[in-house]
């Protein structure tokens, strides 16, 4: 017979036991210290407001530090029969302790006890990734200064365009993570608040204190009204499915430039040939494999809010069961987007850039608009250069000014990399200065 909170002396049936249960006994082991930790909170309340007492939380206090390291060691499991993590904990501490262990559960539900469990595991996980992110920047805004000078096509429309820099391209994906971290600290946020004594979502008649667990657990704020508390299930997590995808969405397109950019037709990047991989029937063949399934797997990652979306819509307030699926989820897309993240930074840090590219006389046409600029600012009105040049492009007799004068604020000579910079830092402080 399966261990539940909510056994009332019958037996459920094994299918629906199985069904109901899912994946939860593996995907809980991810929420187990936070399960401690939020019980650990809620005991010193319980102390606090005459529900134990001292001799009763020390002794609790003790089993649950005792199940925390077991945690840390990697000897903590949750038995085939019992049904979640919050069962197994509950279940250790009364064979360890006795009748004690059964008062634990006093003045909370098993709602707003998963509640606590998935935000604190969010807010780790948020600000996991985000010091990922700040890696992955970091890495972008290094290779966009060491290669300022280096000038590649540009293009639009996939046509030879204009005059572009390895500098201004670097930049310009290290900028978009920063837009991208925003949505990193607003899920953080949004998960940083305590749910703890909304209980089903309706409060307690126990007189509980709930802004001492706030403060015991480091949330930022309460989630003060109790229904509200409940109806955070699937919003905290569709906003963190949001900050995934948008990061999966840069990286993924900075991959999708990279295959491009490694193609012998491009060459304007290299990789060492043990980072790529080989044909079984061509020989010479050096595929870019990491950045096909960057793009594959960010591509992946960017349909979590839709489906988040999907599973949610329509549901009336309160709890609901299919909510259960979210962590089948959310938990495997932060370890698919943690690891693709680390292995972007380290295939960058191994990429080799062509400083000579545009020797190649394919490329002279991406100077007209240079020279067009020059004769504007001799002078001539834009609509006559414009032609003057395109006239000479047509008669095969056009020959470019290679030079440059890029100075404006975000350009190929002013890439603004310190000011960029700056931004992240704002952006990574903005939780602290709440």
């Amino acid at each position: 017979m399966a261990t539940k909170l909510w056994d009332k002396g019958f037996d459920t049936n094994a299918s629906v036991e199985s069904y109901t249960v899912g994946d939860d006994r593996t995907l809980d082991l991810r929420l187990a210290r936070y399960d401690v930790q939020g019980s650990l909170a809620h005991i010193r309340m319980l102390e606090s407001i005459g529900l134990l007492t001292t001799a009763e939380r020390e002794l609790l206090t003790e089993g649950l530090e005792t199940i925390a390291a077991e945690i840390e060691a990697g000897r903590f499991r949750i038995e085939e029969e019992v049904e979640d993590i919050h069962s197994q904990v509950e279940l250790l501490l009364t064979r360890r302790l006795g009748d004690v262990g059964k008062k634990i559960h006093a003045g909370r539900s098993r709602n707003d006890q998963v509640l606590v469990d998935l935000k604190l595991f969010l807010r780790d996980e948020l600000h996991g990734l985000a010091a990922e992110v700040r890696t992955l920047f970091d890495r972008l805004q290094e290779l966009s200064e060491r290669y300022r000078e280096v000038l590649m096509p540009g293009y639009t429309h996939l046509q030879i365009a204009m005059p572009s820099s390895f500098g201004l391209w670097f930049g310009a994906y290290a900028e978009t993570l920063v837009d991208d971290m925003r949505l990193v600290v607003a899920a953080r946020q949004i998960a940083d608040q305590n749910p703890l004594g909304s209980a089903a979502g309706y409060g307690s008649s126990f007189p509980l204190d709930r802004t001492l667990t706030t403060r015991l657990l480091r949330f930022e704020t309460l989630h003060y009204n109790a229904i509200a508390a409940q109806m955070s299930r699937g919003k905290s997590e569709r906003a963190a499915a949001n900050a995934i995808a948008a990061v999966a969405a840069t990286v993924g397109r900075m991959a999708m430039d990279l295959c491009l950019f490694l193609c012998p037709n491009f060459g304007f990047v290299s990789l060492p040939e043990s980072l790529t991989t080989g044909s079984s029937i061509m020989p010479h063949k050096k595929n870019p494999d990491v950045f096909e399934l960057i793009r594959g797997r960010c591509n992946r990652l960017q349909a979590l809010p839709n489906e988040m979306a999907l599973l949610l819509t329509n549901l009336p307030v309160g709890y609901h069961r299919d909510m259960q699926l979210l962590k089948d989820i959310l938990f495997p897309a932060f370890e698919e987007l943690h690891r693709t993240l680390r292995m972007a930074d380290f295939m960058l840090a191994n990429l080799r850039v062509n400083e000579r590219i545009l020797d190649d006389p394919k490329y002279d046409y991406l100077f007209t608009v240079e020279d067009v600029n020059r004769l504007v600012l001799a002078g001539v009105p834009f609509r006559e250069a414009y032609r003057e040049v395109g006239m000479q492009v047509q008669r095969g007799e056009y020959r470019p000014d290679r030079t440059l004068h890029h100075t404006h604020e975000g350009s190929i000579g002013n890439l603004c990399t310190a000011e960029i910079r700056a931004k992240m830092e704002r952006v990574m402080k903005e939780p602290e200065e709440a």
